[in-house]
């Protein structure tokens, strides 16, 4: 049994796939390696590109090291994307309180009949 890892380009926020294969075809001419699977009992291929794979390898141990390497640096990068969120969050409803806060002294002003306004009597 053979191990992958895969980069993810379809899925958002996921980084990698990892699956087991019974067997590939590769070579050195060829810029994708054959996957191949057994499906019903027929045999089913997968073409991925040499350049999208980031882990094949037989032991079994190394790729379950790796795996989990990848998922820590996964979960430490969507922490640090929760945290900037949260941060975005804070300064847009931070930015609304202020605007809102500015429309409102504005509009007391204009509405003030002691300050005199050009727009008022428009």
């Amino acid at each position: 049994m053979y191990y992958v890892i895969k980069k993810q380009h379809s899925v958002p926020l996921s980084t990698f796939t990892s699956f087991p294969v019974p067997k590939y075809i590769a070579s050195k001419n060829n810029e994708s390696v054959i996957f191949e699977f057994q499906k019903n009992g027929k045999p089913l291929r997968k073409w991925i590109k040499k350049e999208d794979i980031i882990l094949l390898t037989d032991d079994k141990k190394y790729f379950l090291k790796t795996l989990k390497h990848f998922e820590k640096i996964e979960e430490g990068l969507q922490h640090a994307v929760d945290e900037a969120q949260n941060q975005l969050n804070k300064c847009i409803e931070e930015f609304s309180e202020t605007m809102q806060s500015e429309i409102e002294e504005y509009n007391e002003i204009n509405n003030s009949s002691e300050v005199p306004s050009i727009l008022r009597d428009l």
